[in-house]
């Protein structure tokens, strides 16, 4: 079987080698790595990763191959997967396909045999970098300028790029087998609180989940104004999970405005730092960001350490919301980094980690469901 290398380079001059095992040709990106030892396929298909390439700290991926259950979007949106070693031959019952067959068919590149661990150390030690990855021509120089000439994603507005084209309405359940309390399960009636959600780059298990929570879910687009979002006479909106620099997401930072006082909100990682900016805060970028299953995140109201999973380049700036009629509710032990906050008066809640599980651990799963039952009272009050 002849072997195509691969070539990454990086805009400070790194270089690391490799063999194509996804998508031929040339290509560029931000550079960032995720720690999580499980969900390749849910990492690689959450549409937060738009225009990034991924390198998993996990020494071997693809061991359990690809299946339609796992997607977290309607395709892959990585712009390249970066691993120690890529499994060519699944062992699992439930693959209906191979990563290398799978990325191939949806022109994702792939390099594996990559020192990850050199290039992990390169991103913590230096912060995320835009990248350039050919399989094509491997001259060392041209692939280095490539990386220093790509697009800072900062300048870029990619959830433009991942929302939906047109409202829908979303009843797909998550199967009871995937979730850790059977009673979590809930009939959908007539009666069921109504969300809306908009779509900034949702991934589909918090969609399931609010559908198994009884609620009954619209998505709508990121460019939705705050009139259609009214029109659907929702009991409360959900603001997504979605890629990028909240401070280019400027339709749904104007919605937000718009929605506050007027119906709950409850924010989701790019929701979380959007509701930030419409209230009058702030945001920056992380050196590396926070990707991956492992974050322990206490909620400073009870004193409760929850393992949470993560993916996300931004920050709310603790400092900018000081003055601001809101409390910050939980922080990250890593770095004290502003994870939740809570508008005092207002229904306005937000958190920077994704509570779905998907992947990373069940701990957070219930805040889904309190904000679920919070939209139940709201409507008996």
């Amino acid at each position: 079987m002849q072997v195509t290398k691969g070539l990454l380079a990086l805009e400070d001059g790194s270089l690391f080698e490799g063999v194509s095992m996804g998508a031929e040709g040339e290509f560029v990106g931000e550079v960032v790595f995720n720690t999580s030892m499980t969900g390749y396929q849910e990492i690689i298909t959450d549409p937060s990763y738009w225009g990034q390439m991924v390198a998993f700290t996990c020494p071997h991926i693809g061991n359990v191959g690809v299946n339609l259950e796992d997607a977290e979007s309607r395709q892959p949106f990585v712009r390249a997967v970066i691993a120690r070693q890529i499994a060519e031959r699944p062992s699992n019952w439930r693959a209906t396909q191979t990563l290398p067959d799978y990325l191939r068919a949806t022109g994702v590149p792939a390099l594996s045999g990559v020192d990850t661990r050199r290039l992990t150390l390169t991103l913590r030690n230096k912060g995320v970098m835009r990248g350039a990855l050919s399989t094509v021509n491997l001259d060392q120089a041209r692939l280095q300028e490539m990386a220093r000439n790509a697009p800072d994603m900062s300048d870029l507005a990619p959830v433009n790029e991942v929302t939906l084209p047109e409202r829908e309405a979303w009843s797909e359940e998550v199967a009871p087998h995937w979730v850790e309390h059977a009673d979590t399960i809930e009939e959908v009636t007539a009666e069921a609180p109504h969300v809306v959600v908009v779509d900034c780059g949702v991934k589909h298990n918090i969609l399931r989940l609010l559908a198994a929570l009884g609620a009954r879910v619209t998505v709508v687009p990121s460019t939705a104004s705050a009139e259609e979002v009214l029109m659907l006479a929702p009991d409360g909106v959900l603001l997504s999970n979605g890629p990028g620099d909240p401070d280019q997401a400027l339709d749904v930072v104007a919605l937000t405005r718009d929605l506050l006082g007027r119906k709950p909100i409850m924010g989701i990682c790019l929701g979380h730092q959007i509701i930030g900016l419409a209230v009058g805060g702030r945001t920056y970028k992380l050196p590396f960001g926070h990707h991956g299953g492992n974050h322990p995140v206490q909620d400073l109201r009870t004193g409760q350490v929850a393992i949470t999973a993560q993916n996300h380049n931004y920050a709310v700036d603790a400092d900018s919301m000081r003055d601001l009629p809101f409390e910050i509710t939980h922080i990250n032990l890593y770095d004290n980094t502003v994870e939740g906050m809570r508008h005092r008066e207002l229904p306005v809640w937000s958190i920077q980690y994704h509570p779905e599980a998907s992947p990373g651990p069940h701990d957070s799963l219930g805040l889904l469901r309190e904000f679920v039952a919070s939209l139940t009272k709201e409507r008996i009050r």
